[in-house]
């Protein structure tokens, strides 16, 4: 079987930066298990699935471990290649996912693509000492949680400097660890974030959209904005143009193709 494949690097402009996308479409669903082991087989943080469902697609999301219930950055790969590369003519994109329906339309004159995600509001809580031991940074200023563990430190020189132990980030809980920060002259943003996940096979994601499902709500408040720009600081670095509405966050970014292919399984 001939499958086509697309490697999209997500929330950037450039390709080698961002968050590369393995992205598949299908005519109709494959076996699971065929499913992670192309994700296994591409190792990237995220393959994504997608076939027609009607009038509207169905979206999956794999590790190379394990199938995931939210992604930003490969939703967002996904709707760049429906529209730029299968002639995908509607103003929106209506996904159906384990996360419920995700809608992407196109900004053409801005050249962003605008996902439409739930909101996640993060809740204080009294964070593991592995948690803590693991990051291996200063003293943090708070400790929130939803699907992930939020993080909140003094300055984005803190989470620039991490380098947690990962095995000990494995052992918790939740999916991942967003660390964050008030943004500063480095990345002239309103928030920027590291995100890991390491029992996800993933040590440190470079950009993570469904983490702004989380980092949006608990910034909107805190800085009196609806939107904002944000930066993750991974080594690849990659930009999010973020707005607070409510029960639902926008996420927006640019994508741009790296390769094209087939998969012969």
């Amino acid at each position: 079987m001939e499958l086509p494949i697309y490697q999209v690097d997500a929330f950037t402009g450039k390709v080698f930066a961002g968050n590369p996308a393995a992205i598949c479409p299908l005519d109709e669903p494959l076996d699971a298990q065929l499913m992670q082991a192309i994700a296994m087989e591409n190792n990237l943080s995220e393959t994504a699935f997608f076939y027609p469902e009607g009038q509207n697609f169905r979206l999956r999301w794999f590790t190379p471990v394990s199938e995931i219930d939210l992604c930003g950055h490969a939703t967002l790969a996904s709707a760049w290649v429906l529209f730029e590369e299968l002639g995908y003519d509607r103003p929106e994109i209506r996904f159906e996912t384990q996360s419920g329906p995700l809608f992407v339309s196109r900004d053409i004159e801005a050249g962003l693509l605008r996902m439409d995600f739930p909101t996640w509001t993060p809740q204080p809580i009294t964070p593991p000492r592995a948690l803590l031991d693991g990051l291996r940074g200063p003293e943090p200023l708070e400790v929130l949680a939803t699907r992930d563990w939020l993080v909140v430190y003094k300055n984005e020189e803190d989470v620039l400097r991490l380098n947690p132990d990962m095995e000990s980030l494995k052992a918790l809980d939740r999916l991942g660890v967003i660390i964050t920060a008030k943004g500063g002259p480095i990345s002239n943003a309103d928030f920027v974030s590291r995100f890991f996940v390491p029992g996800e096979g993933i040590p440190e994601d470079p950009v993570t959209g469904s983490a702004h499902s989380t980092l949006i709500p608990y910034w909107s408040p805190r800085l009196g904005k609806q939107a904002m720009r944000a930066v993750q600081l991974s080594q690849r670095r990659g930009e999010l143009f973020c707005e607070h509405n409510g029960e639902r966050v926008a996420i927006s970014g640019r994508a741009v193709l790296y390769m094209r292919g087939s998969i012969y399984v």
